[in-house]
Parts: structure tokens; sequence; C-alpha cells
């Protein structure tokens, strides 16, 4: 991830397609430990000039006897550099160094009980003897390189992890970046610490200092406009660019229409408030309303919000440049986007990874952009950009606010977006929203979207009289960062609340839902 420049020498996190790897990034630094992923096509000689302190191999989809299988140069091997595989990474580099990897028919997915060989080693040291760990694979290790010691097993995997403290290379089968493997943060910490002699020393006071530099460099005097949706990304992003470039930045709220009850005043007063950045507001309400009449495709409500939000961007420049706010006539080059590295990876921004779906800011932007764009968060995660948010001084109106989309609520609408359904999930969500706030439960979970299942109708049974409406879906979900979530466990009085609230209150709702999926298989958001 060259976007992301640090004087930091980084681990590098190598990447076979897997949804994963991004988290095995975002726990290396929790560690300390600046990270960056790489695909796993790169090579000996370009891994060399990234001077890595280390190496992490992800795990992967894949089996590698497949044809097509990913895999790697093996001169990495040769690079002194100290490595830990995982999973897939773990196979490719046993099979890399002369072990044997086998298909054994007996496949190992989720909680699975594993029995240290030995003292544990570097790797395991100071763990339980026997332990749980989070496992997902169909092939295993049959037989350790030469030279490495064997330092775990289960029932069904013989070889579960091996080190080799000479040559500083180690692997475990399991997933140690998972909260499912109790002591997978000390697997990673053992590695990075102990087995690669790598000091905690990256934090976001370095990722501050570095992006502003790095802004400083890409804008120069230019004239900078932002996308500022009120939300923790833009908001972060806005801050520090204005930290580089001062007044050398506008920022733009486009009131799409898609907004929750009262969102733009709260944007208008807070922001402002907070930071001093000029803030122009941008009513293109009917504008998006009438690109989205009659769509219902999840994928292209996506992509004609992100290609109408630079279209209404590109005229915000061309009214600024009339005003003269510019004095020497120059158009405005450059736009900030609050884009964070899961909207990247879920757009299919991975090595090998899929797309899941297009982010209006990643995948939906229009091939005939004009703007050269500023991502200094394109490679964090939330939790680090809050932190950087903090660091900032921004207000915790501000930096906690949970997450929302940048589409606003037209993802929130299972079917064609309308005024009149807009309006009806405004209310919905207004009362769920102060509901859980009430309740004490807004710093319980990562966000709760409320969802308009507008093109389904149920049957019901108001003022003793037969309704036909729609459900509304409640989304309750806790999380880290966005890409793996549970749904959270509300208390039923709560629940009970806020759907008797809602339909009472909301016509044309019969219905509420509550949804217990976890993420995967279910993304956050439903569309």
């Amino acid at each position: 991830m060259s976007e992301q420049a640090t004087s930091a020498r980084p681990v590098l996190v190598v990447d076979f397609g897997a949804q994963y790897a991004q988290l095995i990034a975002r726990r290396v630094r929790e560690a300390g430990v600046y990270s960056e992923i790489v695909p796993h096509s790169i090579s000996a000689a370009e891994v060399a000039e990234k001077n890595p302190v280390g190496i992490v191999l992800s795990g992967g989809p894949s089996s590698v006897y497949e044809d097509g299988a990913p895999s790697l140069d093996t001169g990495i091997f040769d690079l002194d550099v100290p490595t830990l595989g995982i999973c897939y990474g773990f196979q490719v580099m046993a099979r890399a160094l002369g072990g044997e990897v086998a298909n054994t028919g007996l496949r190992e997915y989720g909680s699975t009980d594993a029995a240290l060989s030995t003292d544990g080693g570097v790797l395991l040291g100071g763990q339980p003897a026997d332990q749980t760990v989070w496992m997902s694979h169909g092939d295993s290790v049959a037989q350790a390189p030469e030279g490495f010691t064997v330092l775990a097993s289960t029932a069904s995997t013989p070889v579960a992890a091996f080190g080799n403290d000479e040559r500083r290379l180690y692997g475990v089968q399991w997933h140690p970046e998972v909260k499912h493997s109790l002591y997978g943060q000390n697997v990673l910490e053992n590695f990075l610490h102990n087995a690669a002699g790598i000091p905690s020393d990256w934090n976001p006071g370095n990722v501050i200092a570095e992006q502003v530099e790095r802004i400083r460099a890409q804008v120069g005097t230019g004239k900078v406009i932002c996308g500022l949706s009120g939300g923790v990304d833009s908001a972060v992003a806005a801050a520090l660019v204005h930290e580089a470039v001062g007044d050398q930045l506008v920022c733009v709220f486009v009131d799409h229409g898609l907004l929750r009850q009262d969102e733009r005043k709260q944007v208008e007063e807070d922001y402002v408030a907070a930071t001093g950045v000029r803030l122009i507001t941008v009513d293109a309400r009917e504008q998006f309303l009438n690109a989205l009449a009659g769509v219902s495709d999840p994928e292209t409500k996506r992509k004609i919000i992100g290609r109408e939000f630079i279209r209404t961007f590109e005229k915000a420049q061309a009214d600024l440049i009339a005003e003269s706010l510019e004095d020497d006539g120059d158009p405005i080059a450059f736009l900030v986007q609050g884009t964070l590295y899961p909207d990247v990876v879920e757009s299919g921004g991975g090595a090998g990874t899929a797309n899941i779906k297009s982010h209006h800011n990643v995948g939906g932007l229009p091939d005939d952009l004009t703007f050269e764009l500023v991502e200094p968060l394109r490679t964090l995660f939330k939790d680090e950009v809050r932190a950087i948010g903090r660091e900032l001084g921004l207000p915790e109106v501000i930096v906690g606010r949970q997450p929302f989309p940048g589409p606003g609520l037209g993802i929130r609408i299972v079917g064609e977006v309308t005024a009149e359904r807009l309006e009806l999930l405004r209310k919905a969500d207004a009362i769920a929203r102060f509901e859980l706030s009430a309740a004490g439960l807004d710093n319980e979970i990562w966000q709760c979207p409320v969802v308009l299942l507008a093109d389904v109708r149920s049957v019901g049974v108001q003022g003793d009289g037969r309704t036909y409406g729609h459900p509304i879906v409640l989304r309750p979900v806790s999380s880290e960062d966005a890409m793996t979530a549970d749904w959270t466990r509300l208390p039923y009085d709560v629940l009970a609340k806020i759907s008797n609230r809602i339909t009472n209150e909301v016509e044309g709702v019969n219905r509420v839902v509550l949804d217990v999926t976890s993420k995967p298989p279910g993304t956050i958001e439903w569309e």
C-alpha cells in the first residue's frame, strides 16, 4: 500500500486473496508496529527494496495444489527477513522449504483444541500447553521442513505450528488474527517483538506528522475541496488536510436528500464550531432523487450516488472560481475523501479479493474524474481514524459518532428511493437512535442501520383494521474494524419500545424485525 508513506520500516503482510489480510495488518499495528499489505505476486527484489523488518504470509481460499493457486517468489525466504506464515501462508512456506503438504480429507473449521508440542519456543512461549484456536483449512502440513521444530498439533493436524529460530521462520495453521484464537495476539506479538526484535513505536502521532508532510508535498500551494459528510472519516480527513494546508481547504457538505433527521443542521453546527474550516452547503436533493428514480439495484444506486457526488463537487468548484475565491483563478485540482482501507478491500482493491460491493468513493467514482484525490486515511482502519481524530483535538461528538454510509439512506431502502420512502425511513431511524441513546447503549454497538424493505409488504392489524405495510429491519452490530461483525444482543425491553414506537408513530410500517446475522456471511449494510 504505497499510499501510506511512512519513515518506519514496515512489516509486509503478503495477501493471498484472503479477506483476513487487512485484519492481520490491523493486529500488527495494534502491537505498535507499522504494516503494509502487498500482493502475493511481489518479487523478492521488490520486497528487498521495501526493506521490511518482518513479513507475514496471509491465509487464502485456495489449495496449494490447485491449478493457478497463488504462489510466492521463494527467493523471499533467502532475504534473512523474519517471516510468519498463517494458514495458507504456513502451507506455502512449508512446501517451498521442503516440507510436505497433504490433503488428508480431514477438515478443521472453527474452534479447535491445540496442544503445544514443546515449551512453545519463541513463537508460542508463555502460552498454555492446551488452548483454543480458530481453524479454517482442508490441506495440512504433514511434515515440517528440515531444521524446523514442530511447536503444536491438533487431533487432525500433526504439524499445526513450526519454527526455525536460526532462520527466524515460523508458521501456524490457525488464524491468530481473529479473536476466537484466544492467544492469537500473543502469537503475533511474540513473532514481532521476540523473534523479529521489532519495537512498539508506531502510533497515531506518527501518522499525523507523516501524512501532514505528504499532503503538503502533494498539494503544494493549490486549493483543495473536501466532501464533508459529517461522519468520522471525512471529518478526520478534513482535519488532517486543514492541519497541513490551512485556508487552502474549503469543505463542501452535500445535502443529497439521503440524510438522517436533522443531520444537515448537526454537521453545519458541530464541525464548523470544532475546526473553523470554511463550509459550503450545497442543496442537491432534487438532483440525487431524479438520478435515482426507478433504480432498485444496489450496485447501480451506489455508482449513481458516487457519480452525482463528483458532479456536485465539480459544480461547487466552478462556483468557487466564479466568486473569485482563488486569487489566480486556477481550478481547484484536489478533492479530499475520507476513504478507509475496508472501503478499498470491499470494492475489490485487495490482491485477489472479490468485489463485495462498490463503495461510492472507490468503485463508484466516474471514469472522467478531473480531480486529483487526496486520501490520507486510505490505508487506515476505523479505530485508527478515531484515535487520529482525538489526537487532532476533534470533539467526541464527531470522533465517537457511529458510522453512517456515504450513500446515506439510499442504501438502506431495499427498492427504489423516493421522497416518501426516505421520509418514512427517517422517522423510523430517528426513533431507533433516540431510544438506543436513552437506554445508554450508544457505546455498546458499532452502529445500528435501520432498513426499509420498500419492495416487501406484510399484512397487519392496526386500529382494528387490516393494514398492508412495510417491514422495518433493525441491524444492531458490534465490530472493531467493520471487516467482521456480530449482531448486538440488545435488551428485549429496548427492542420492544423501539418496535412499539415505530409501528405506532410511522405511518406505513406495521412490522419491525431484528437482523441476527454476523459478518460474514452478511455485510453490515443490506446494500
